[in-house]
């Protein structure tokens, strides 16, 4: 997949030791501003436990789930849309990543250097995407004055680009974010090439001590002013313990569920944050499934059945027949796909088949 959800925020926040806990990246993780420059990038598996019920169905030699990219962005600091501590560089890492994982500090640790001053991390995340605003309405109103000339030979569509720049611009200079029509899809996709960095689907990476596990990290010093902040910009929060989630990844499997069960912890506030990240932008899974592997695909909710057959290999779109399906759910209740079709519960679908989540599909091609 060519996703991939940058993390984001002040320096000294956690976004680097959240990283390596994430992808086992090894990025450099230290107590001063700027310490990351050039962008981490790592792989982390979406976590699905249909997968294991199907690689057992199937006797599968292997097992392989489904990913997500991840990149460490370094720390934006106050200023950066005016090029501020790099702030251009970094602007524009963000500029190419798809979804925004806003990682705001929650822990307090006197030894870790708060840029910002006291804890306050809300506003730690309005400076944040203030900065991303400024640096949108400079590139919109770039845009807007080339419009503008465009707009006078009466085209509707430069006109439509015209109009809709001047209401984001505005909107920007107010310090708000746009709002627009999402259910027009012409508007939609107007909006998608302006690039706009606060229009990206964002959720927030609460970082928490290790004694706020659990609800105790709604006690924490501005985490009500956090929420409310959330609630108002309709962004979910997920809390996770970066300093615990890179100890876990240090352990091995059956260690780490043995810990995380002592802990009362019944999921990784990493696998969260990948499940979060994965929601965000609407993806889907759907399985294969036989001896050799059972294997996890993604795909934007709403695809077609030729569009996923491309996901496992072009050829099978280019020479797309039809699709055997079974919902997962059947598969397991019948126990095999053999008994599943015996039971009447595959079904024979065609290029028009909007692939649904959880589908275990075999893809019939001929090239």
């Amino acid at each position: 997949m060519s996703f991939s959800c940058g993390f984001v925020g002040l320096p000294n926040v956690g976004k680097s030791t959240l990283f390596n806990a994430l992808s086992k990246g090894g990025a450099e993780a230290a107590n001063f501003p700027f310490c990351t420059i050039e962008p981490n990038t790592g792989i982390a598996s979406v976590p699905d436990p249909r997968l294991k019920v199907l690689a057992e169905l199937e006797h599968s030699g292997r097992i392989v789930p489904s990913s997500l990219k991840f990149i460490d962005i370094a720390g934006l600091v106050r200023g950066a849309s005016q090029g501020q501590g790099l702030g251009n560089q970094f602007l524009g890492h963000i500029r190419n990543v798809d979804a925004i994982a806003h990682v705001v500090r929650l822990f307090d640790d006197g030894d870790i250097v708060r840029v910002e001053g006291a804890g306050a991390p809300a506003n730690d995340l309005e400076i944040i995407e203030t900065e991303l605003m400024l640096s949108d309405l400079e590139m919109l109103e770039k845009r807007r004055d080339r419009a503008s000339k465009l707009a006078r030979s009466n085209d509707p569509d430069s006109k439509h680009e015209f109009e809709l720049l001047k209401e984001f611009t505005a909107s920007l200079a107010e310090g708000k974010i746009p709002e627009y029509d999402r259910e027009d899809a012409k508007t939609c996709q107007l909006v998608a090439s302006f690039g706009m960095l606060c229009d990206k689907p964002a959720f927030i990476c609460a970082n928490i001590g290790e004694d706020q596990i659990g609800d105790n990290w709604k006690k924490a010093t501005g985490a009500a002013e956090l929420i409310d902040y959330a609630a108002r910009r309709n962004m979910e929060i997920v809390p996770v313990c970066a300093k615990l989630e890179e100890e876990l990844s240090s352990l091995s499997p059956e260690e780490a569920a043995e810990f995380m069960r002592e802990l009362g912890i019944e999921e990784s506030g990493l696998d969260h944050v990948v499940r979060t990240g994965y929601r965000l932008l609407d993806y889907i899974t759907f399985f294969t499934a036989g001896p050799m592997e059972s294997r996890a695909w993604t795909v934007t909710r709403g695809a077609l059945a030729p569009e996923a057959a491309g996901k496992i290999h072009t050829d099978m779109q280019r020479g797309f027949i039809r699709m055997e399906t079974v919902s997962y759910d059947d598969l397991v209740a019948c126990g095999s796909w053999a008994k599943a079709q015996a039971a009447g519960k595959l079904r024979i679908e065609g290029k028009e088949y909007v692939v649904q989540d959880g589908d275990v599909i075999h893809v019939r091609f001929s090239v």
